[in-house]
């Protein structure tokens, strides 16, 4: 570690001008959550694994900025010649350098890992003691790291019509029509799910995410494709072309976002007005005069292509894919309703044998009935781990149909490690089940026709009277939101309290949100909409066919940790009136798994809670029999029997 510092405050010294300081960001060149291999640069300076933080390099000091998921892990992994910045508790990067470092000081980054929203911010800071933000031509980092991984080469794949929906054809109309209402002549997409989306396209170049890594054009006239071409073979580029996009290699983007804003690109491509676009014969020529705006989404697009763009001629908003890809169509409903049948029989599967292997093992009384675990001899060979134990529910998810691989690590934890709410276990570090503790798995896959994620919290032995009530308290909240009505036009903040009632009452409460959008086979946090007690949860007004998951929480640090969820879909309700003529909506529960009922206090449940419980495990009951052999569906109709206060 002490040498990759050195060589790059060596960098840092040579550069023109010479740098006072290096930010390196944990995002790739298209602001993702996740990023490949090569892309970890920030864990590759600063021997950090954790998905969020964001290193600084100074000629005499290092430090790491993260969140409180990870100040732990952080702890563990820094060596001693880095800080560890605690978020929401130590000054902000911009605010300790604009405090620490001295008038004029020039701080780099690499442009194309960097946000606009983020940099401009940064600028804002810097500038009240004339500090600059420099771009970096080249990343320093890659010009140290001697063993990068090289850039991912995984073929791009169509996706079916079959699963998407709708056409590309469909989907470019309408980006085109919202682009004429703007004014705009075109935008540039970089968030890798909604290239993906918009040309159904799927990749596997980034883990967990089947999306490729490429960038997209899309005038009135033309669409682009940007995307190393090894990767596209010839039938998949006649797929693409068919659709009128011109397939460019990936580093060419930047050549062509400044030919889009002299407006020369569709001069360059030789294409006709209106060959692929919106425009009848004899209108393009007025729409192009009038549309000059070029529409970039300042949360997603990086620095370095903005920089490119005349600032009086862009159109800074979210990307209008964010809310179409968001509102699914009814095939991809009826995708992800299927995808998470499968995904519930993986779950039911996992249980059971985990319930099995608990007993046999160490001796548990089990899933359904309380007692002290009896210590029991046992082999190094027989014993489960939080890794062993979810490498096994991968495996039961793996046997079913149209299965790509996980949608996220899995989150498997127990005792202390589940209060670690995103905790991921390592097969040298991870703790050995306990039939004594409560176990937490927060997992999901990717299908073909579908994204999944649930959680379900179990205990294997005796749950103490606090752990059911506040297992209980989780339910109730859960129970809650998913029974809300609501008028259209509501969003996500104004819903999240209704998970935290029943634990406020007790004076408990969680520090995640409630509920993200899932993908259609694509991202497993989708926005643009969410549930969370966060600001930014005002911004887009919950709508029918989003998906959006309903997860309250809670976490007792160094003890346990319990989290419900479940993935709904937004639907129109069924109200006897309609006041205002809003028209409301109420929400569909797509997953499939049952809630343990040794952990609920039932005495803390309403008629009207018991009643749901007994409702949705018959539904499970019916909607899994099919999946179970007979020993699992023994164990299901066992699981789900009706209960009474």
């Amino acid at each position: 570690m002490a040498e990759i510092l050195s060589a790059l405050r060596s960098l840092m010294a040579s550069h023109s001008p010479p740098l006072h300081a290096l930010i390196v960001p944990s995002e790739d060149y298209h602001q993702s959550e996740y990023v490949s291999d090569r892309d970890k640069r920030r864990e590759f300076v600063s021997g950090f694994t954790g998905s969020a933080g964001l290193a600084l390099i100074t000629k005499d000091e290092a430090r790491l900025w993260t969140d409180g998921r990870y100040f732990l892990q952080a702890m563990q992994q820094l060596s001693d010649q880095w800080q560890l910045m605690r978020i929401g508790e130590d000054p902000s990067v911009d605010s300790w350098i604009s405090d620490n470092l001295p008038r004029e000081a020039a701080i780099g980054v690499d442009p194309w890992c960097v946000s606009v929203d983020t940099a401009q911010r940064w600028e804002r800071a810097f500038a009240k003691n004339h500090q600059k933000l420099i771009q970096t031509s080249s990343n320093l980092v890659d010009e140290v790291w001697k063993n990068q991984p090289p850039a991912e080469t995984n073929p791009v794949i169509v996706h079916p019509l079959e699963f998407a929906g709708r056409s590309v054809a469909e989907k470019l109309k309408d980006l085109r029509e919202k682009l004429a209402i703007e004014k705009a002549c075109g935008i540039i997409i970089t968030a890798l799910d909604e290239v993906a989306w918009l040309y159904n396209i799927r990749g596997s170049d980034v883990s967990y995410c089947p999306v490729v890594h490429a960038f997209a054009i899309v005038t009135l006239n033309s669409a682009f494709l940007y995307v190393d071409k090894r990767k596209v073979s010839s039938k998949v580029s006649s797929s693409i072309q068919e659709n009128g996009i011109e397939v460019r290699e990936y580093s060419t983007v930047s050549s062509d976002v400044a030919l889009l804003a002299s407006n020369q690109l569709d001069k360059d491509t030789g294409l006709s007005s209106g060959q692929n676009g919106v425009c009848e014969s004899g209108t393009c020529e007025a729409e192009e005069k009038n549309n000059d705006l070029i529409w970039v989404d300042p949360a997603s697009c990086c620095y370095a292509l903005f920089s490119k763009l005349d600032a009086k001629k862009m159109l800074q908003q979210q990307s209008p894919l964010a809310l179409a890809k968001a509102l699914k169509n009814p095939v991809e409903l009826d995708g992800l309703r299927n995808a998470h049948i499968r995904d519930g029989a993986a779950v039911v599967q996992y249980l059971v044998w985990l319930d099995k292997q608990m007993q046999e093992i160490y001796g548990a009384s089990g899933y359904f009935l309380e007692g002290k675990g009896r210590s029991k001899k046992r082999s190094e060979t027989m014993k489960l781990t939080e890794v062993t134990a979810s490498d096994k529910l991968e495996g039961f998810r793996a046997t079913k149909e149209h299965f790509r691989g996980l949608s996220f690590p899995t989150i498997s934890s127990v005792g202390p490690n589940a209060a670690v709410i995103h905790y991921s276990p390592q097969p040298e570090t991870c703790a050995e089940l306990d039939p004594d503790s409560i176990y937490l798995f927060d997992s999901g896959a990717q299908y073909l026709d579908g994204t999944t994620d649930i959680t379900r919290t179990v205990h294997f032995g005796k749950p103490s009277e606090h752990e059911k009530a506040c297992y209980t308290s989780v339910l109730k909240g859960h129970i809650a939101l998913g029974n809300a009505r609501f008028p259209n036009g509501t969003n996500g903040h104004a819903l999240d309290i209704l998970a935290r009632i029943p634990l406020w009452r007790y004076g408990l409460d969680y520090r995640h949100g409630t509920g993200h959008g899932i993908g259609s086979y694509l991202n497993v946090h989708e926005g643009p909409h969410l549930i969370s007690f966060r600001p930014q949860a005002r911004n887009v007004p919950l709508q029918a066919s989003m998906t959006v998951t309903d997860e309250p929480g809670y976490y007792e640090d160094g003890t346990f940790g319990i989290r419900l969820e479940n993935v709904l879909v937004i639907k129109e309700a069924d109200t006897e009136f309609n006041f205002g003529d809003k028209g409301y909506l109420s929400f569909e529960h797509i997953t499939w798994a049952p809630y343990q009922i040794k952990l609920i206090d039932l005495s803390l449940l309403t008629p009207e809670e018991i009643e749901w419980l007994n409702t949705y495990h018959s539904k499970c009951r019916e909607i899994l029999a099919p999946s179970m052999d007979k020993n699992e569906l023994d164990w299901l109709k066992k699981a789900t029997e009706p209960v009474s206060a």
